[in-house]
């Protein structure tokens, strides 16, 4: 028989009923209730349910058939629901709320505010609690395995003078650079992106959209055209701002620095302070 693992799912066999609800097995730490509002009608002793499990207000372990927004090991976008003396506490989906201690606030939160959270087991309590001090949780370690241009799922937890940093598959530390980014990106915000690169430190780098040469290849025909019949000149540079390079041309400013370099170097474009100007043609 598996071990208990508290703040997640736990296939559970039932091994008898109350006027208050049914006990499931729950080795090592004994005899778990599931309160009677969560027994399913067709439940019967014997059979094996799937349970959430953690503890209620006077920390004895329960389960639950309730769906948390986060279990243990997860990180998930939350809504702070009340600060009392003790912390914080978020909503989570779960007839009791998840306590964020004050010394793992990464800054001092507000009822109402929406916060990126890690749930944890507390060794001592065997509590499910959770902390906004994200960047300790996050791994480098097998991160190797991804290979560029893998769809990923991130969540936005920083923004830092290169770009966003984010939680890559509930795990994994990535970076979003500012010049891949064509739209304001929001705290707490969840996309599907993918993979650019695997850094040596085991960090990855990812893009909203994806990249290729082929990619490249087709934008660069396209900006050469848009060049030509717009008089030969158009007013891009370095310092153009992505969300204007997307909404012209549909691409990253990333995509279109490269096609830049790609007219560039076959010398069909000069680069000027104020523009780029068509020269094949000389």
């Amino acid at each position: 028989m598996n071990m208990i693992q508290i703040g997640k799912y736990n296939t559970l066999k039932i091994t008898r009923t109350l006027d208050f609800g049914v006990i499931v097995e729950g080795e090592p730490y004994g005899e778990i209730l599931v309160p009677r509002k969560y027994v399913e009608p067709e439940w019967e002793i014997g059979q094996e349910v799937s349970v959430f499990v953690y503890t209620d207000s006077e920390d004895r372990l329960v389960a639950t058939t309730e769906q948390p927004l986060i279990q243990a090991g997860g990180f998930a976008v939350l809504r702070v629901k009340q600060v009392t003396k003790v912390g914080a506490f978020l909503e989570c989906g779960l007839a009791k709320d998840l306590l964020v201690p004050y010394r793992e606030q990464h800054h001092r939160l507000q009822a109402g505010e929406k916060v990126v959270a890690y749930a944890y087991v507390d060794p001592q309590s065997r509590r499910l609690v959770a902390s906004t001090k994200v960047d300790g949780f996050l791994s480098t370690q097998g991160a190797e395995r991804y290979r560029p241009k893998d769809r990923v799922k991130i969540i936005v937890y920083q923004r830092t003078d290169l770009g966003y940093k984010v939680i890559v598959d509930q795990k994994y530390k990535g970076m979003v650079y500012a010049d891949e980014v064509f739209s304001p990106l929001g705290y707490g915000d969840r996309l599907s992106a993918y993979v650019d690169c695997v850094r040596p430190d085991g960090k990855l780098d990812i893009v909203l959209q994806k990249t290729g040469y082929n990619k490249v290849v087709d934008f660069s025909e396209h900006l050469a055209e848009y060049i030509r019949s717009n008089g030969g000149f158009i007013p891009f540079t370095d310092n153009t701002d992505p969300e204007r390079i997307y909404r012209v041309f549909g691409v990253s400013k990333k995509t279109f620095k490269k096609a830049v370099g790609d007219l560039y170097r076959k010398q069909w474009i000069v680069i000027e302070e104020n523009g780029l100007r068509w020269c094949k043609a000389r």
